[in-house]
């Protein structure tokens, strides 16, 4: 693996546990991840200046985190009834 695999991986899995951690600590909503992934995808498009490849690696890695706990987070919302 090459430190590009490397940064990439180790930014993801980082990103994923804060991400579990905010879930389960706080009372973090759907709504607020959704809206920090959006004001993520407005920071990578932002990229007028260009943050060099190791923030680029970073960047794409959060995002798929992101990206990959909403979708874990509505598939399991879908699969768990409200317990009102």
């Amino acid at each position: 693996m090459d430190w590009r695999e490397l940064t990439y991986e180790k930014t993801f899995e980082q990103e994923m546990r804060g991400l579990e951690r905010r879930r389960v600590s706080t009372a973090c909503t759907i709504e607020e991840i959704e809206s920090l992934l959006e004001s993520l995808y407005k920071l990578d498009g932002d990229n007028w200046l260009g943050r060099g490849e190791v923030q680029d690696i970073v960047m794409s890695a959060t995002i798929a985190a992101y990206e990959r706990f909403l979708a874990e987070w509505r598939r399991k919302a879908r699969k768990e009834p409200d317990a009102d």
